[in-house]
């Protein structure tokens, strides 16, 4: 895939990716925010509707002494009324019918010991209704006679009812609030309306006094301004000042808790939709990773196999030679050039095929005790002459006194010449190798130094992965496939063996293996 396809793919995915999760966040606040003006609208309703209650319950606690007062008072019969009337005239029966309806309205005093008020006398209007029917006939002399009748006679509840609160608002305005209503009538009522509503909140609540709390209260109120709610109370009281403020602690919890299960969910589904997302990615960025090395593998392999096949071919042309085939000195010369050439092609097959079972877990290493310290030795011979071709050396600073460990020989050996091969490729100039041992505890340290090109912190990450190598551009001066190391690190694993490694860019790096030791 295009490089750049690939991006703006990766970009348009992560764009989409993040308008989910922004859509996600906005609708939970959304619900947050909607759920919360709910909350208050239900909780303006029930502190209305217990205020209403309370002032509801004074009022009618009064009317039942005013009305047992009031119900012993009789109405004289000659008061004048304002009458409304209206006729009928029946011409059968020469009868005329006359209808009123007057209005009464009588002020009486009513003792303050009734009402539990300080005041000497309270006085107040009773309306009552008179309705009456006059029937007018003439006799049979031609006199009319009249004859009168009351209809009913009652009280007019509605206006009645409206003089009476206003009657109340004037004679309790006096009276403190804790005598009109106390903590245990407001805690029942806040309840109840509450649970009608179906909130399940704690609440504390206060009653105030032109901005000062009363005796009346929870016994845990304190003023939030963020969760508190106010409602005035009384408010038929001309000069009323109280103030109903409840504080619902358990706001937040109850507004979340409504919410709490989509949004769990909807969290748990995004979740899962960036965890697949990122996952997606990697294996995508893996795969192209993959691709990529797979592709410098196979163009470093073929180099690989390139020039011993080569050098085959023109040994092979060269033999074919009549002067070369009587020349048994320059026979030899190409016969020892194709057979090192192929030693060579066989040696990078082995090491593909090693690598392949060792992931299978094909790879059987019999193990025995070995010296560490002559493997050491039997690897560097093995690159003693490519050393001194090269004008450089390999030095031995042997300082452990046991050696002992438990190993595949074979192996073992050449984990040690991959690294010395390394050291010496990755050498600008000649190449200059020290090699330490020594004993920490049960174990014993083997560091091989270089003085080469080094590494980066990026590199050192990164050297043990199988078909790795250090980018250089365009530049092939170190030839290889980047299965090298990943054989030495997969051998020593197999070892229960460690291996690390110390680097500066353009000053050398060192590997230090750990091996156990047996006594």
């Amino acid at each position: 895939m295009n490089k750049k396809l690939f991006v703006l793919l990766i970009a348009l995915m992560s764009l989409s990716l993040l308008g989910i999760v922004f859509v996600q966040g906005y609708w939970i606040s959304n619900a947050y925010q909607t759920k919360q003006e709910q909350f208050t609208i239900n909780v303006r309703q029930v502190l209305l509707s217990v205020a209403k209650k309370v002032q509801l319950k004074e009022i009618e606690a009064y009317y039942q002494v005013y009305s047992a007062y009031v119900d012993s008072i009789e109405v004289p019969d000659n008061v004048t009324f304002t009458e409304l009337a209206y006729k009928i005239q029946n011409k059968s029966t020469n009868e005329t019918y006359l209808f009123t309806d007057g209005i009464l309205e009588q002020d009486y005093k009513l003792s303050s010991g009734l009402l539990d008020n300080e005041l000497d006398s309270i006085q107040f209007k009773k309306l009552t209704n008179r309705k009456t029917k006059t029937v007018i006939s003439e006799g049979l002399d031609g006199a009319s006679k009249t004859e009168s009748k009351v209809e009913s006679f009652s009280r007019l509840k509605d206006y009645e009812r409206n003089q009476f609160e206003n009657f109340i608002s004037e004679v309790v305005a006096l009276s403190p609030i804790y005598k009109r209503v106390d903590a245990d009538e407001i805690n029942e009522l806040l309840r109840k309306e509450l649970d009608e509503r179906g909130l399940k909140s704690d609440f504390e609540f206060a009653i105030y006094s032109n901005n000062l709390e009363t005796k009346v209260r929870s016994k845990n109120f304190k003023l939030k301004p963020e969760s508190t709610y106010v409602v005035p109370l009384f408010v038929s009281d001309k000069n009323s000042q109280f103030d109903l403020y409840v504080d619902f602690s358990g706001k937040r919890k109850l507004v979340l808790s409504s919410i709490l299960g989509m949004a769990i969910l909807s969290l748990v589904f995004t979740a899962v939709i960036v965890l697949a997302y990122a996952s997606a990615i990697s294996q995508i960025y893996k795969q192209r990773q993959i691709s990529q090395i797979k592709t410098d593998f196979i163009n470093n392999m073929t180099h690989e196999f390139k020039t011993p096949i080569a050098t085959i071919n023109l040994a092979l042309d060269s033999l074919k030679n009549p002067k070369v085939k009587d020349n048994r000195e320059f026979l030899e010369r190409y016969l020892g050039m194709i057979r090192d050439e192929n030693k060579r092609m066989h040696m990078q097959v082995e090491n593909v095929l090693r690598i392949s079972k060792l992931e299978k877990n094909e790879l059987n290493l019999s193990k025995e005790a070995i010296d560490l310290q002559e493997i050491t030795l039997e690897a560097i011979n093995h690159v003693s002459l490519i050393v001194e071709d090269r004008g450089g050396y390999v030095k031995t600073h042997f300082g452990a006194m046991k050696t002992t460990v438990l190993a595949n020989k074979s192996h073992l050996t050449n984990v040690i010449v991959n690294i010395l091969d390394n050291a010496i490729k990755y050498s600008n100039n000649e190449p200059k190798i020290d090699i330490y041992s020594e004993n920490v505890k049960n174990s014993i340290i083997l560091k091989i130094r270089d003085q080469g090109q080094g590494m980066s912190k990026a590199v050192m990450k990164r050297i043990f992965e199988k078909f790795y190598r250090e980018h250089t551009g365009d530049i092939h001066n170190v030839k290889g496939h980047g299965l090298g190391l990943a054989y030495v690190k997969s051998i020593l694993d197999d070892h229960d063996a460690e291996i690390y490694v110390e680097s500066e860019k353009d000053k050398g790096s060192t590997f230090i293996l750990k091996l156990h030791l047996i006594t």
